[in-house]
């Protein structure tokens, strides 16, 4: 599904989607019965953040998406602002069908194969018993790692980094772009390792885009402020000049929870 497409049609809700913060809904656009399903968060259902405007998480996930191609990473799904039932908010492509996304962090019981994994964190499982949340050492989920950097993503939960037919997909990107350190993330699998030169290349031309596209600046001008895109712009300075990982951050919860 294209951009374009995400916008047009009427948008027929099916349900809530349990377990997220804000209100999620899963719908359908414009067949009620057969159209494709995408995710509809409406500025209303937003839970109001003390560190957060009240009213911006449906263009901070504009944003993202909006970022993720002007950089050439392509993992977040087409993403718009347009109205739907209960009002404007965010709608976003939906990847696949329900239920058949699989995250790209794992759990490893006792005794499991980690090979291809990065363990990140201890943790128990229901029964007690000692376990690690892994995620994938692929290039791909690297690079995921670069662009959560980027745009100061808040909240990488596992569930939130998933393939789809084998194709890396992000999404949730609501507490992202804030002017200070918020980076929170189960990616810390590369933490000050040195950036992939084709990461090195993704950053430095989304540099010059910044300071050169008026397309890319008009787009970012109606869904952040001006401290947040100059944020954005130091951000991005700075991993091109230490061409490394960020590391974990003082005062400040490095890893969401729940992981998953």
């Amino acid at each position: 599904m294209t951009e374009a497409e995400v916008r047009v049609g009427d948008l027929h809700l099916i349900g809530r989607i349990t377990g997220a913060s804000n209100t999620t809904v899963l719908a359908r656009l414009g067949d009620p019965d057969a159209g494709p399903y995408v995710v509809y968060k409406p500025i209303s259902g937003e839970r109001p953040l003390w560190d957060f405007p009240d009213g911006t998480l449906a263009g901070r996930e504009r944003a993202a998406y909006v970022l993720s191609g002007a950089g050439g990473w392509d993992l977040v799904p087409p993403t718009v602002l347009r109205d739907g039932p209960r009002g404007p908010g965010m709608v976003q492509a939906w990847v696949g069908e329900p239920g058949e996304a699989e995250s790209v962090v794992h759990v490893l019981r006792v005794g499991s194969d980690p090979t291809g994994l990065i363990p990140v964190l201890r943790a128990e499982d229901e029964d007690g018993r000692p376990a690690l949340i892994a995620h994938e050492s692929a290039a791909d989920v690297r690079s995921l790692a670069v662009l959560d950097a980027v745009i100061n993503n808040a909240d990488r939960k596992g569930a939130h980094a998933f393939r789809y037919d084998g194709r890396l997909y992000a999404v949730d990107h609501g507490v992202t772009f804030h002017r200070e350190d918020k980076l929170r993330t189960v990616l810390w699998g590369w933490a000050g390792d040195a950036l992939p030169d084709e990461d090195v290349a993704r950053l430095a031309a989304l540099a010059g885009e910044l300071d050169s596209s008026a397309a890319l600046l008009g787009d970012l001008a109606v869904l952040l402020t001006d401290a947040e895109i100059a944020a954005l712009r130091g951000r991005i300075a700075h991993l091109l000049r230490t061409r490394r990982h960020p590391e974990p951050p003082d005062g400040w919860p490095a890893i969401p929870w729940p992981p998953l």
